[in-house]
């Protein structure tokens, strides 16, 4: 038989596309890759073995997603269209690097994922094999099977006794990691339709967050979080732990009608405490130790870099050059940021850096000023010339 790697999340798409690669005559390999998404993975690995996969490998990938792909993305204050932090788009090519490792130790032709045709994780997913590991097929069943929505995957599901947890009642995707989760499809498919508390997962709503604000210290070595309220963190833990705490505060909830690259707009909610607190803070040190050409520069960098994640464009020539450039720009990003989480909102109200740029003496307009106001009128005249009336 033919070997094939699937990305197996456990999840009702490739759920059925373990049975249905089975009958084209494929040997299926299941690969889990723990992104921090959670979940009972001993529980989906046997799920997959019932259905008839004849392995299943998981690979703990969190320290490197976290350390290799999120930091970057945080560096580069990268966010799709102003509000996705990206979550699952970043995870995609880790996921496709693994699947494709897998594949040569396993000596296997083929890989497959669960993604479908108007969406842009197969994007992802196939451009990152493509430039990982050219030699290997993708398969695509989502593509190519003839259950044209997912009330017929659930039917055939059901046929071939494949235990699932989506209903008819609950229809969502949902996809979730370390660094966020996003929600579609269901009646989140009606753009006037308002999410109900229920469909969100790791966020309160306004009116249960604490009435209290909570305040936070977090500290950043070149661009890089590495303590929370003083205490040193791993990757992993502080992410983990601002989760907790945002979601708390129901921070990190967005909703958003998206351009998928595909070319059709969809409609999806987020969920990033810890993503909306770490850009706030980082953003915020940028503002006091990053000079202004740089600072405004890097707004066109980061809209690009976002589009380079967005697009499954990680592993290109591009966004390695951007990174190098990003770097630079993040040696004096060194500092803290006092962060206030109130009722959905994540707002810096302090900051400090020994490479500060900010000049007491030459903003105040108390004692101590500085700063030589005659020097204002020649100024003006130099900077106004180009539009003087003559």
């Amino acid at each position: 038989m033919k070997k094939i790697v699937l990305a197996y999340s456990g999840g009702l798409d490739t759920s059925v596309a373990v049975k249905w690669l089975i009958e084209k005559g494929y040997a299926v390999i299941a690969y889990m890759a723990d992104v921090g998404q959670g979940g009972d993975l001993a529980k989906a690995k046997k799920k997959a073995l019932k259905i008839g996969a004849k392995k299943v490998i998981i690979g703990n990938l969190k320290k490197e997603f976290a350390k290799d792909y999120i930091f970057p993305l945080l560096k580069a204050n990268a966010v799709y269209e102003g509000k996705y932090f990206l979550a699952t788009a970043l995870s995609r090519p880790l996921i496709a690097k693994g699947m494709a490792e897998v594949a040569k130790k396993e000596k296997a032709s083929f890989v497959a994922h669960g993604c479908t045709g108007k969406g842009n994780d197969q994007v992802r997913f196939e451009v990152a094999v493509m430039s990982l590991a050219p030699k290997l097929k993708v398969i695509a069943p989502v593509r190519e099977w003839d259950l044209p929505t997912r009330e017929a995957e659930i039917r055939y599901a059901k046929m071939h006794n494949i235990p699932i947890e989506v209903t008819k009642k609950k229809p969502y995707s949902i996809d979730k990691n370390l660094w966020g989760i996003s929600i579609e499809s269901g009646k989140l498919e009606d753009p006037w339709f308002e999410p109900k508390d229920e469909i969100y997962q790791m966020t309160k709503p306004v009116s249960k967050a604490p009435a209290k604000p909570v305040y936070l210290n977090i500290y950043f070595q070149k661009g890089i979080p590495t303590k929370l309220n003083g205490k040193n963190l791993d990757p992993i833990d502080l992410i983990e732990k601002l989760n907790e705490m945002g979601g708390r505060c129901s921070v990190g909830r967005t909703d958003l009608i998206e351009d998928r690259l595909v070319g059709i707009k969809s409609r999806e909610i987020y969920e990033a405490p810890a993503a909306a607190i770490l850009m706030e803070a980082h953003k915020a040190l940028e503002r006091l130790t990053l000079d202004r050409e740089i600072l405004h520069f890097k707004d066109i960098v980061s809209l690009k870099y976002s589009r380079l994640v967005y697009e499954g464009l990680w592993f290109t020539p591009l966004k390695e050059a951007l990174d190098k450039f990003i770097d630079k720009t993040q040696e004096k990003v060194t500092g803290t940021v006092r962060i206030k989480l109130l009722k959905g909102q994540a707002v810096c109200v302090g900051r400090k850096s020994p490479y500060s740029l900010y000049k007491r003496e030459l903003a105040t307009y108390g004692e101590g000023d500085i700063f030589d106001q005659s020097h204002a009128k020649g100024f003006i005249e130099l900077w106004g010339l180009p539009y003087k009336k003559s």
